[in-house]
């Protein structure tokens, strides 16, 4: 998935740790190969190259989790999207670092974008595309997923204290090290340095997961295009710089950080769930960094 993936444990023995971190690692693995988009033979990559023609016979893992990316799509007002793949490719972040398309590029994208395209049948466990082009793509929801993954394979193992983390955006922390009951210490970086520290939380049984547009981005005709694309216009959101989302899960803080980034402030109050804690950096000057109340 692009991604370096670590695990930090606690416990007395050394040789059943590393035995569970391995078998954490091997879970990465096989969702790498469920889940890539840059493998040929991934489960993926074979429902989006053939899920236009007819409908495509997927395992029960892979359909419930796009299932549940339609529920994001849904509950965000489509400002999450997990067919937003042909958007990502004419914006140059696919395998790129990004450049500026002309404006009738985006508009075709544009119409083989949305989750109204995608069809799923739970009697023959299916996904199908209404039309050609409909891509799936994982960036806004992979990681996540991983993480619990990780999680629940440690957990299974015997490990109770630990911290799984992708990329350093989607972490989560397993009870709490023997030097910090309140659990691990987790740094928000400022979206305008990065060596400095905007805000600290402490993982208990808990997840973070960050989206920022300081993490990938380009400059063009003095704006500042970043890769957290608005599905809905086929345009990088502007207005958001980084948001950060704590949650019981890691899958629902990845996911929901992309919607609460494209939607603002404001929405994000709105729909925040109570066990949800948010922390929003906005282009502004006046008090840019805040917790959501």
């Amino acid at each position: 998935m692009g991604s370096t993936y670590t695990i930090d444990l606690y416990g007395t023995d050394r040789i059943y740790m590393e035995d569970a971190a391995d078998s954490a690692f091997d879970e990465v693995k096989r969702i790498d190969e469920m889940l890539s988009n840059y493998k040929p033979d991934s489960e993926l990559t074979q429902v989006n190259r053939r899920a236009a023609q007819a409908p495509v016979k997927v395992s029960r893992e892979f359909f419930d989790l796009l299932a549940h990316c339609l529920e994001y799509s849904r509950q965000s007002d489509g400002a999450f999207d997990v067919t937003v793949g042909p958007l990502m490719k004419v914006w140059g972040f696919y395998k790129g670092s990004g450049h500026l398309p002309h404006r009738a590029e985006v508009q075709a994208a544009l119409t083989k974008v949305g989750a109204r395209h995608v069809r799923l049948d739970p009697v023959q466990r299916t996904v199908q595309f209404d039309r050609a082009g409909v891509e799936l793509d994982p960036g806004g929801i992979g990681k996540g997923y991983a993480v619990d993954r990780m999680v629940e394979v440690l957990k299974k193992k015997g490990v109770t204290t630990a911290l799984v983390a992708g990329s350093g955006s989607s972490i989560y922390g397993m009870g709490a090290p023997p030097s910090e009951s309140r659990g691990w210490r987790v740094e928000i970086k400022n979206p305008w340095d990065t060596s400095k520290t905007s805000a600290e939380v402490f993982l208990k049984d808990m997840s973070m997961s960050t989206s920022g547009s300081y993490e990938k981005f380009f400059r063009a005709e003095g704006k500042t295009y970043a890769h957290i694309m608005d599905p809905r216009t086929g345009f990088p959101a502007q207005g958001s710089v980084s948001v950060s989302v704590v949650s019981p899960k890691t899958l629902d803080s990845e996911a929901w950080a992309k919607p609460y980034f494209v939607n603002g402030r404001q929405w994000a109050v709105r729909h925040k769930p109570r066990d949800f804690r948010v922390f929003f950096c906005e282009d502004r000057t006046d008090q840019p960094c805040a917790w959501l109340q």
